[in-house]
């Protein structure tokens, strides 16, 4: 690791992307677990006139992404936003996303994702008790920020832990 990484804990590291001020990378450290299906992804929190209590998660669809109608698959959506809780988590340093989980989360499509423009899942708490959060969000595409979805979702904060060895 570069003297520039962060940790964001043992399960993620993040770095500043270079071309885009307030964005960074939210990168798991094993690449062979789900998040790592997903691809690049990035966070940050508010920005842009965004309130600093919105967080914002970035993905960019890759053929593997798409179904037979060449849009984004509705499980890569759903798999989008449940990882964007996460990374919204991080952002917003609630808690650590490796021993985190979901508990519920609803999807509602609205419009289908198209392969040509990042996802941009924006999260936002609307409550935190001790043990759990309660999310929701929309997820947006392009400058017209064209609504792809909306989610909501309750979390339950994981305990500190450290980072299950690799066999």
């Amino acid at each position: 690791m570069g003297e520039s990484i962060a940790v964001d804990d043992v399960w993620f590291i993040s770095e500043p992307v270079p071309d885009q001020p307030g964005w960074s990378t939210w990168t798991p450290r094993d690449k062979d677990n789900y998040n790592a299906f997903l691809g690049v992804m990035h966070k940050r929190v508010g920005g842009d006139g965004f309130p600093d209590t919105l967080a914002r998660v970035r993905m960019f669809p890759q053929k593997r992404h798409r179904n037979l109608q060449d849009v984004v698959h509705g499980g890569t959506m759903m798999g989008f936003i449940d990882c964007a809780l996460f990374g919204a988590m991080r952002a917003l340093k609630i808690g650590q996303a490796g021993p985190s989980v979901t508990v519920e989360m609803q999807t509602y499509f609205v419009g289908p994702a198209r392969m040509d423009a990042p996802l941009e899942a924006r999260v936002e708490v609307v409550r935190e008790t001790g043990s759990m959060l309660f999310m929701n969000g929309v997820v947006v595409q392009g400058e017209e920020d064209s609504k792809a979805a909306s989610f909501s979702a309750i979390i339950k904060k994981g305990r500190y832990a450290k980072a299950p060895q690799k066999a």
